[in-house]
């Protein structure tokens, strides 16, 4: 197909000489409210401060609530959250585990920006610090002495917070390449004494990273999660040797000590996403030449594995989710018989974690067909019989996305919502795993028509922002539609046409699944990755 091609081409024109995809975050509310803010109470950087307010100005009538009432508030209007914002059906599209700490974030940069207090304290358990990551530690803390100070409650702070938020400050370096909770600390660190140079240093540190847009980002970037996603979508469509060796050593060299992969080479922390989908796209490049990479990674994933048979997103003992189960269902398919048993158990709670109507809790994404595609991938290593629940599994994901197509051949994030590029691809991809009949084929059919409309002239994909980091707030790393929809696209060319010769080793099965998201994404998307999921992706992050 000549569009593929045209993708083809494009996504992998953007690798660099060193194997990476880059491509920064783009400009969030968010961000750029929280940095107006603290420029304004210091009456500093007027070049910044303007072009920030001009960035905020061009959101204040945005479609999104969120993005509305931050804006707005930012600007110094009057704002009644109540009328700009649901926060409980907000909160909703965060998984229920994080639901305390989320609203007690909300509730802090709502406040921040002079949205209003709400008008109890969280409860301690939002600021809880168990089976937390040191991303979520050093957020919960900087939103434990905000709150402390507007309501009041000095005294439920330690030193050693302070002492925490103080650790993450170095002239010149975002930690963890994360603006948000850069920002926040130094939100945080304002309302200590004795800060003032800290914060100082800490907002021209944030001011590097100022878009071209005049707004600022979530997170620097998550080129390894972009990189590792494109790495299997050029696989699947045939891409020479030469540009996957050159992914594969990117790779290799952001291989963290544990043996997983962070979203981004300014990340630490790893995570079960990225270190799937990098797993896959090692093994797509030469399983027997990254063997001894591929088996440090897989033991990465078995370090955090939940009791259950699931995966969390970060850290041992936190609690398992869907999404991340079925990236690191899709990695172990990739390692035979080795890893049958511990397999079967994670489909098994994937399978537990099917809502009826087809759908998972949420993800990294801010579609619901993320862990959809994401789990029919999965299904397809695992189940055997027709009868397997996991089969079942399968069958209510192909319902599900049979029964929500749009008119015009696509598919929304949510339900009701207009077709967009990577919703699509996900669905696409749902639609052409192995066992799909005749009637999911046709549906496909629709589905690349509408992709087609959404390709650019350069051969690049539109698209709308996918990844959430942290959950559920949404951020925007537009090169993983172009990813996503070239897997997509690589998935159907091998569902109608098997037989077709590339110009790379032909995709075994384990080449077919697909682990990446959007942190979509956060994480990587996020993104996805973006995702993941990765999205997400998503970036990943608290």
């Amino acid at each position: 197909m000549a569009a593929t091609a045209r993708l083809r081409f494009h996504l992998t024109s953007r690798i660099g000489p060193d194997g990476a995809l880059r491509e920064p975050c783009h400009s969030r509310v968010l961000e750029s409210a929280l940095l107006l803010t603290l420029l304004e109470r210091a009456r500093k950087e007027t070049v910044a401060r303007s072009r920030l307010t001009a960035y905020l100005n061009s959101h204040r009538d945005s479609s999104q609530p969120l993005d509305r009432l931050l804006a707005r508030a930012a600007l110094g209007r009057r704002t009644e959250r109540a009328d700009l914002l649901d926060v409980d059906d907000f909160l909703s599209r965060a998984p229920d585990f994080t639901g305390p700490r989320k609203r007690a974030l909300l509730d802090a940069v709502l406040y921040l920006l002079g949205a209003g207090l709400a008008p109890q304290a969280p409860a301690p358990r939002a600021f809880s610090q168990r089976f937390l990551h040191p991303w979520a530690r050093v957020q919960v803390t900087a939103v434990k002495v905000i709150l402390a100070h507007a309501h009041g409650l000095i005294d439920t702070f330690r030193d050693e917070d302070v002492s925490l938020l103080r650790s993450t400050q170095r002239t010149g370096t975002v930690w963890e390449g994360n603006l948000l909770i850069h920002l926040s600390v130094l939100h945080a660190l304002a309302l200590a004494p004795g800060h003032d140079q800290l914060v100082t240093e800490g907002i021209r540190t944030a001011l590097e990273h100022q878009r071209a847009d005049g707004g600022m980002p979530f997170i620097c970037n998550e080129d390894t999660w972009a990189t590792a996603i494109a790495g299997v979508a050029l696989h699947a469509t045939g891409a020479g040797r030469p540009v996957m060796e050159r992914i594969a050593g990117r790779l290799i060299a952001l291989q963290q000590p544990n043996g997983g992969w962070s979203h981004s080479e300014h990340a630490q922390l790893t995570d079960v996403d990225c270190t799937s989908v990098a797993v896959e796209a090692l093994h797509l490049t030469d399983p027997a030449a990254h063997r001894p990479r591929i088996r440090r990674a897989v033991g990465a994933l078995h370090a955090v594995r939940g009791q259950d048979g699931g995966f969390p997103t970060y850290l041992s003992g936190a609690p398992s989710e869907a999404c991340m189960t079925a990236a690191a269902a899709n990695a172990l398919s990739t390692q035979g018989t080795a890893q049958h048993d511990m397999l079967a158990q994670t489909l098994a709670y994937l399978t537990s974690q099917q809502r009826e109507d087809g759908t998972f809790p949420p993800d990294w994404s801010s579609s619901r067909h993320h862990t959809v595609f994401r789990a029919t991938l999965a299904a397809t290593a695992g189940a055997d019989a027709p009868d397997d629940p996991v089969q079942g599994m399968t069958r209510r994901c192909r319902k599900l996305v049979l029964d929500t197509q749009n008119a015009d051949g696509g598919w929304g994030q949510q339900d009701g919502a207009a077709s967009d590029a990577l919703s699509t691809a996900y669905a696409l991809i749902t639609l052409t795993t192995a066992g799909a009949g005749p009637e999911a084929l046709a549906a496909a059919t629709g589905a690349t028509a509408y992709l087609l409309t959404q390709q650019r002239p350069d051969g690049s994909i539109a698209g709308v922002p996918d990844s959430i980091g942290p959950r559920p707030f949404g951020f925007a790393i537009p090169v993983l539609t172009d990813a996503f929809t070239l897997l997509a696209l690589g998935h159907l060319t091998h569902r109608v046409a098997p037989e077709a010769p590339t110009t790379a080793r032909r995709p075994t099965r384990s080449a077919l699944p697909d682990p990446t998201a959007c942190r979509a994404h956060p994480g990587r998307p996020a993104a996805s990755r973006q995702t993941h999921e990765t999205s997400h992706r998503r970036s990943h992050t608290p």
